[in-house]
């Protein structure tokens, strides 16, 4: 196994990493900027570098600090965690070329299913159902017009290179196509770099549910689908495994479909094949060639650890696991709490935690890089920890996340525990009757 292995992230994932790495006997590395220093990642690895100041692009997305803090430290690898420099395929080609091993599969497949387009023409040549739209980018304002009439309203103008929300705009009629096409393009160049848009068929009342892969050369095994219905403008709040709204003959064909497909492009690592569901069908949304912030709720159905599977497909190349093997029981549930005040449009909430108890008993789990006395800032993403249940179905799951959210204290900032609380005991939530756009139309504050 590996000696060492620098982690090319912060906070909670960063966390979760070392951890795996310390079972496996492996030395690690921490990265952190300026205002990072006293962080619980820095604190729990074995060696910490400063790369730079607070801003992501001169720290955590800073490729030469990054490189600088490998050749210092003498690390073999590199785990990117998730966001920040994971799905980013010049990182993941400088860090190869360097003789370092980028625990994530390879660059040029990083490449592929990061772009939309590509990755949609990758999955509809291997089999999987596809949303109508455009086949590559769109690139005015007079091709758009034409393919939506065409594929008919309402429609989505997404960015090429995107995620997370940005570059992605409804379009619900003609009226509205010239001004949201623009808008989308800027935003797109602003964020990405690069201002390719693609047009598909927008749905109304969609459920998201993915696919968890692991795969090496010697073939690729699915961990079981998550449900990540529950979003506020595209980002998750909860995930649950397994999808409550799915029959046991789609489950077995979404799965087998997406392991083929997986197998078929030659994938290694820890990966995600999300899909929008409706109406009893499944439609490809797009790959994530990473680890997903929402891995742990897989984790704890399945009682198998992602990470420590990644770094030892990335030593191997080949995966341990056997599908027969994999034997997922009762149900789990996954709610992210971030650092944000859900009654103020969930205005971000930095400060110091005074106050810090953290939930724990039977089959509970908490993920996090929080103690009492750090503090939470304004630069990165709001989230800082997450809460993992299991019951032996959808019902105790649900009164054990509630249990675990009603012990969870914490002062000196505003969080959203209060806010999945509602959710939780939300008739809607406990009918699995709501889709992805639930939570922005239901008044919780």
């Amino acid at each position: 196994m590996f000696k060492k292995v620098l982690i090319a992230n912060r906070g909670e994932i960063a966390v979760r990493i070392i951890r795996a790495c310390k079972e496996w006997g492996i030395n690690t590395v921490a990265v952190h900027s300026d205002v990072d220093s006293e962080s619980m990642h820095v604190r729990l690895a074995d060696e910490s570098v400063c790369i730079g100041s607070h801003q992501p692009q001169n720290s955590y997305l800073n490729i030469s600090a990054l490189m600088s803090a490998v050749d210092l430290t003498g690390a073999e690898a590199i785990h990117p965690g998730y966001g920040f420099l994971s799905e980013n395929a010049k990182f993941a080609d400088i860090v190869t070329k360097h003789g370092i091993k980028f625990i994530g599969p390879s660059s040029k497949l990083i490449g592929e299913m990061g772009d939309k387009i590509q990755a949609k023409i990758i999955a509809k040549k291997n089999g999987l159902p596809i949303i109508a739209g455009s086949d590559g980018s769109v690139k005015s304002y007079s091709e758009a017009k034409s393919l939506c009439k065409e594929i008919g309203y309402p429609v989505l103008i997404k960015a090429a290179a995107g995620g997370g929300g940005k570059g992605m705009k409804i379009v619900e009629s003609e009226t509205k196509l010239q001004e949201l096409f623009l808008l989308a393009k800027n935003e797109a160049k602003k964020y990405f770099g690069n201002d390719d848009l693609y047009i598909e068929k927008y749905f109304k009342n969609p459920r998201h549910i993915e696919v968890q892969i692991m795969s090496g050369k010697n073939g690729t095994v699915q961990l079981g689908e998550r449900d990540c219905t529950v979003q506020r403008r595209h980002q998750k709040l909860i995930e649950e495994t397994p999808s409550p709204v799915l029959t046991d003959e789609q489950r077995t064909d979404l799965l087998s479909r997406t392991v083929k497909m997986v197998e078929n492009i030659g994938y290694e690592g820890a990966g995600t094949v999300e899909f929008i569901y409706e109406n009893g069908k499944f439609y490809f949304l797009e790959m994530n060639t990473r680890v997903q912030v929402e891995h742990p709720v897989t984790e704890v159905q399945t009682g198998i650890d992602i990470v420590k599977e990644q770094l030892w497909i990335a030593f191997t190349g080949n995966t341990a696991l056997k599908q027969m093997d994999i034997n997922p029981r009762g149900h789990s549930i996954e709610c992210r709490i971030n650092a944000e005040d859900p009654s103020k449009n969930f205005q971000p909430s930095p400060g110091t935690i005074s106050v810090c108890h953290q939930p724990s008993g039977f089959r509970t789990r908490v993920d996090g890089s929080i103690f009492q006395g750090c503090k939470v800032t304004p630069y990165y993403d709001s989230l800082i920890a997450k809460v993992i249940c299991k019951g032996r179905n959808r019902t105790e799951a649900i009164q054990r996340t509630l249990r675990s959210l009603d012990e969870f204290v914490l002062e000196g900032i505003t969080t959203t525990i209060g806010l999945h609380k509602k959710i939780l005991n939300h008739k809607k939530f406990l009918d699995s009757s709501f889709d992805t756009n639930w939570l922005g139309k239901e008044k919780f504050f």
